[in-house]
This record gives C-alpha cells, sequence and structure tokens, in this order.
C-alpha cells in the first residue's frame, strides 16, 4: 500500500486547533471560575490535542507519527515533572521540620508591610542569582515570603508578584541556569557576551520594578496589625522548637545547588535533611502527627516513620489555634503535585500534536514577513517566544524553535547573535511563568499556591523586559551590529544546533 503523501498545513488549519482550544478556556472561566486548574482546562487542553491529531491525519500524518511527536513532547517534561514531585516532598519535610514556619518567624521579625516587596525581589533574585534556578528560589525561599506575605496581611497575588520577578531575574542573568546557557547556544554567541549584553533591558527592567514595588508598599493599606503579628509570632514558638540551627537545611541546599549538584538529587537531598530535622528539632510534632493518623502509636520509631513519609507524599496539616497559622502550616506534598503534573501532560500532548504536522512552524513562518525594521522583527521574535509558551507550553521549546526559526533572519540584517539570545531570553524565559498551563506557570501557581492569573498583572519585571527589549530595538538603542570588516557566519549547522 502506497503511503500517503504528507502535505504542509494552510494558516486556517494551523489556527483552528488553537481557536478551538481558547473557546473551550474561556467558557472554562466562565463556568468554573477559580476551579479551572481542577480537571476543566486538562480536558480542553486534550480536545484541542485531538483536533490537531486530525488536521495531521487529513495532512497525511500517521497516527504513529503523531504518536510520536506527543512521546517527544512529554518526555521534554519529564525533568519538570519529577522536580515537581521533589518540591512537593522537600514543602512537606521543611514544614514539619520547623524550617519555613522558622523563615516565616524571623521574616515577620526582619520585615514591615511597606519594604516586604521590595525586599522579597533582592531576597528571590539574590537566591536565584546564586542556583541558577526560579523553581529552586520558588520552592524555597519563595514559599517561606509567602508566608510572611499573608501574615502581613499582603494581597497573596501583589506578593507572588514580586517573588516571581526577583527570582525570574537571577534566573535570567545567573550563568548557572539553564536557558541562560540555551539562549546563546540557540543564537550563536558565547554566554557572557550573552549575559553582559541582557544588562542593557534588565537593568532598567528591574530598576522600575523595585520602584513599582516600593511605592506599592508605602501607598497601599495593608490589613495587618501589630498585635496580629505578635499572635501569629506565639503561635509559631507554641507549636515549632523555633531555632536559627534550621537555617542549615536552606543553607545546606543552597551550598549544593552552587556547587552545580543537579535540581533532582538536590531536592531530595534537602527533602531528606528536613525530615532529619524534623526528628531532631521537632520530636514531639512528629509523634503528634503521627498519633493524628494512628491513635496507637506508642514508639518513636513508627511515629517517625508515619509523620515523614505522609510529610512527603500526601497532606499535612497542623494546628495551632489561630485559623492564618493553620493556613500558613499546610503542606499537600507529593499528590499535592498531582493536578499540575495533569495540567503539564495535558499541555504536552497539545504541542506535540500541533507539531506533529508542523502547525506551528506554519504559524510563526506566516508572520515573519512583516518584520521589516529591527524593532518589529524583535517584537515578532517575542511575540513568537510567547505562542510558543501559550501552545507548546514548555519555555526550552519557546527558545529552540524561534531560535531556529529567526537566526538566518538576524544575520541577514547584520545583527550580531547576541541581539537574538537576549530577544529569545526576554520573550521565552521571562513570560513562561506567565501563562497558566505551561510548565513554568503550572509550577510556580502550584508551589506558591497563587492562581497564575493572580499574580501575572504584579509580576512586573517578566512584564516589563520584553517591552524594554522591543523599545530598545525601535530606537536602535545599543543594538549591536556587524561592522564592514566583519561578516556574520552562515547558517547554523545541525550540529551547533542544541537539542532539547
Amino acid at each position: 500500500m502506497a503511503q500517503k503523501k504528507h502535505r504542509n498545513p494552510n494558516l486556517f488549519q494551523a489556527l483552528f486547533p488553537i481557536a478551538v482550544l481558547i473557546t473551550l478556556l474561556v467558557f472554562n472561566v466562565i463556568y468554573f471560575g477559580d476551579r479551572t486548574l481542577d480537571g476543566a482546562n486538562q480536558i480542553a487542553l486534550i480536545l484541542g490535542s485531538a483536533v490537531a491529531g486530525i488536521i495531521a491525519i487529513v495532512l497525511g500524518r500517521s497516527w504513529e507519527q503523531i504518536r510520536e511527536s506527543i512521546v517527544n513532547s512529554i518526555s521534554t517534561a519529564m525533568p519538570s515533572i519529577l522536580i515537581l514531585l521533589m518540591i512537593g516532598a522537600l514543602a512537606g519535610t521543611w514544614m514539619l521540620s520547623g524550617v519555613i514556619p522558622s523563615l516565616i518567624y524571623y521574616g515577620l521579625k526582619i520585615f514591615n508591610p511597606g519594604i516586604f516587596l521590595f525586599a522579597s525581589v533582592i531576597i528571590a533574585g539574590m537566591v536565584s542569582l546564586a542556583t541558577g534556578s526560579s523553581w529552586a528560589t520558588v520552592a524555597t525561599i519563595g514559599i517561606a515570603l509567602i508566608g510572611v506575605g499573608k501574615a502581613l496581611g499582603i494581597n497573596e497575588g501583589l506578593a507572588a508578584g514580586a517573588i516571581i520577578s526577583g527570582a525570574y531575574f537571577g534566573d535570567k542573568m545567573s550563568p548557572l541556569s539553564d536557558t541562560t546557557n540555551l539562549a546563546p547556544a540557540m543564537a550563536g554567541t558565547d554566554l557572557f557576551t550573552h549575559i553582559r549584553y541582557m544588562t542593557i533591558t534588565t537593568v532598567p527592567a528591574l530598576s522600575l520594578t523595585l520602584i513599582i514595588f516600593l511605592i506599592l508598599g508605602f501607598t497601599k493599606d495593608f490589613n495587618s496589625a501589630p498585635e496580629d503579628i505578635d499572635q501569629i509570632l506565639s503561635a509559631i514558638d507554641s507549636k515549632f522548637n523555633v531555632t536559627p540551627w534550621l537555617m542549615l537545611v536552606p543553607l545546606f541546599l543552597l551550598v549544593i545547588i552552587i556547587r552545580k549538584i543537579p535540581p533532582l538529587p538536590s531536592l531530595l537531598a534537602g527533602s531528606l535533611m528536613g525530615a532529619l530535622f524534623a526528628l531532631i528539632f521537632q520530636p514531639h510534632l512528629v509523634r503528634e502527627m503521627a498519633q493524628a493518623a494512628d491513635e496507637n502509636v506508642t514508639s518513636f520509631f513508627k511515629a517517625s516513620y508515619l509523620s515523614i513519609m505522609q510529610a512527603i507524599f500526601g497532606e499535612q496539616t497542623i494546628s495551632t489555634g489561630n485559623e492564618l497559622v493553620n493556613e500558613l502550616l499546610t503542606s499537600t506534598g507529593m499528590r499535592g503535585m498531582l493536578n499540575t503534573i495533569w495540567l503539564i501532560l495535558a499541555a504536552m500532548i497539545f504541542g506535540g500534536s500541533m507539531e506533529s504536522a508542523g502547525l506551528l512552524v506554519k504559524i510563526t513562518g506566516s508572520i515573519i514577513k512583516w518584520a521589516r525594521s529591527t524593532g518589529s522583527l524583535v517584537g515578532t521574535t517575542i511575540a513568537t517566544s510567547i505562542f510558543f509558551n501559550i501552545t507548546a507550553s514548555d519555555q526550552y521549546i519557546a527558545i529552540v524553535v524561534p531560535g531556529r526559526m529567526f537566526a538566518d533572519e538576524y544575520k541577514k540584517r547584520g545583527l550580531k547573535p547576541e541581539v537574538l539570545s537576549r530577544t529569545l531570553e526576554d520573550g521565552g524565559t521571562l513570560t513562561s511563568v506567565l501563562v497558566p498551563w505551561n510548565t513554568c506557570g503550572a509550577t510556580q501557581s502550584r508551589v506558591l499556591g497563587v492562581p497564575t492569573i493572580e499574580y501575572l498583572p504584579y509580576a512586573f519585571f517578566n512584564l516589563l523586559s520584553p517591552l524594554f527589549s522591543i523599545l530598545f530595538a525601535s530606537i536602535n538603542y545599543k543594538i549591536h551590529r556587524f561592522g564592514k570588516d566583519e561578516k556574520p557566519s552562515g547558517k547554523i549547522s545541525e550540529g551547533e544546533k542544541l537539542e532539547t
């Protein structure tokens, strides 16, 4: 039997699955409200994937090809899924050990509402710059900061926006960050040229972000009185052995990440360290949590086993008599991450289905012809990265695919590769966390316990950086070009392309 000939999609065919997905997502918001991530959005993505798959078959692709594309797409998200599970475990043991409560306790003693947002950006930025990981930053210091923000009466979306802004500043600028290494590899420049060139848009974006948060901190009326904070401190102190020795746990994790231990074993080590410190510093709480599950527990070994396992895989609620503190001291372990993992899997299925028939490439190829000026070329590149963050749901794809698509066009126009690499970071890395079903947006939202749509308006650094990139390109401010004696290298060879 003759193999069915493959045909290229037209623009209508490429856009139709996205139109179906957007329609379903709108209905989900209307009918499910803030419960869309409980399953409605996942089903919308799967139905959109089915539409894309039907179009792929009409265009001559076989089911085996579509399935292979979906499996490849899911495989790119597996590291994120495993890390997400480890973050759930880490949050559970750090809660039981008193690490997170202690961070909240000391944070309340140091911060006041006026300076909190400004300081959160700085702290999250420093940790992320040192570790190269926005995920590790949000999963550790971010959880503590969001708890402090709640206790100070600060809007959760506002606090999360400050944390996200700082974490993604460090992720963008750190030489240890995977995306900071990926973007220059795709554009054809070196790491430190890329980092130096990014400061041109990053410094004004971060400065404006800090100014905005400083103004908001001193002009907004937060609903926390000193006596409320005293009650929270007293509630934490009554339940936990709060001691500076517990700070060794996050310090240990920070050190091993800086020493370039991969994220998965680092988070596992941090989780186990938290479990050990729970046994040392909170033995009374370990026994109490075990007896809540099985009142017949008598031996400390059994109590330790039950409490630590529960903290790693399931929900634990530590009761203090103060409702706000009880809310702060709740964790859901690995089990609490399953809805987010479901969302990520559904998103990667959609991306794989779209990619199987070349639907994504068709859309981006159709818009490149409108990029006549340098400003419009940079704007188109950023829009393409955002498009892939929305449709392929993965920040790496949002860097790799536009990087491959636009590299030759930048060279033709005499633009040095660092112009493209910076644009890929501003468009791909920073906007990934603003999409609810993207691996980054879904993860950070779940870890912080704040819906993406709530922190999106306040993630000022993530919103401003792409705008500064487009603005500076439009006015030709410090846009690096090849000189008369310089010749851009030819087409990027397959050997130079970094596979993901």
